[in-house]
């Protein structure tokens, strides 16, 4: 049995800092993938595209021009938010409405990148994003898009979890349960990177991030390969 493994039973390191860091393009799996490692490593989670998107059914909600960007930056430091952390108790709520589902409508998917692209906006959100992981010692995985750059690039282990973009929107499509036209669902995947590439690069891996091409490669083996990383950063074997 590996390091890891047997830390699965176990915290981690115990009483230190254990911050994993993990962006990546739509349908690279970052999110089922960053639940499992955190369930694992008996550590807090937190999804900052969700985030994004509960700000973005906030300003709709709102009635806002998502292109006024003074406006969108506005309701970005007003946004009344309530995420999880837990790996195991996912949740979002805006002003006490509970939204896991609506953002992820595909409404939301069309709009999100305009509220992710204003600069204000995403620097109230890394704010937040900041705050979260401080209060809870260091002791998350984060993922999202600028994770190991931006949010947190003292993270313990950075990772990029990339795929080809035919494994992506084929796992988006089989995420979706086969709804969304071949169009769309470009739309959705590359046309979203498209658009936050203007403004944050989570293709390539910056110096001291290890990159994880998970497409060639299932949920459990993604899991196993990203632990496995964890252990070698580490250096716990």
């Amino acid at each position: 049995m590996s390091s890891v493994e047997q830390n699965t039973v176990e915290p981690l390191r115990p009483g230190r800092s254990l911050l994993v860091a993990i962006d990546g393009p739509s349908g690279s799996g970052k999110s089922s993938v960053s639940k499992e490692i955190a369930r694992r490593l008996h550590v807090a989670y937190l999804d900052t595209g969700a985030m994004y998107r509960a700000l973005t059914w906030y300003c709709l909600d709102q009635g806002l021009d998502l292109e006024d960007a003074v406006a969108v930056e506005a309701a970005a430091k007003e946004l009344p938010l309530d995420i999880s952390t837990s790996a195991d108790a996912e949740f979002v709520r805006v002003g006490g409405i509970g939204v896991a589902e609506a953002i992820r409508e595909p409404r939301i998917s069309d709009a999100v990148s305009a509220v992710a692209t204003t600069l204000g906006a995403r620097t109230e959100l890394i704010r937040r994003q900041r705050e979260l992981i401080t209060a809870h010692h260091n002791r998350m995985v984060v993922e999202g898009r600028d994770i190991t750059t931006v949010v947190a690039p003292q993270a313990d282990v950075r990772m990029l979890l990339t795929a080809s973009e035919e494994a992506r929107l084929r796992r988006r499509g089989l995420q979706l349960g086969g709804q969304q036209g071949a169009e769309e669902l470009a739309r959705q995947v590359t046309g979203r990177d498209a658009k936050d590439s203007t403004v944050v690069n989570f293709t390539l891996a910056a110096d001291g991030v290890v990159t994880l091409d998970s497409s060639d490669l299932d949920f459990e083996q993604t899991v196993t390969a990203a632990l496995s990383i964890v252990s070698e950063v580490l250096d716990l074997d």
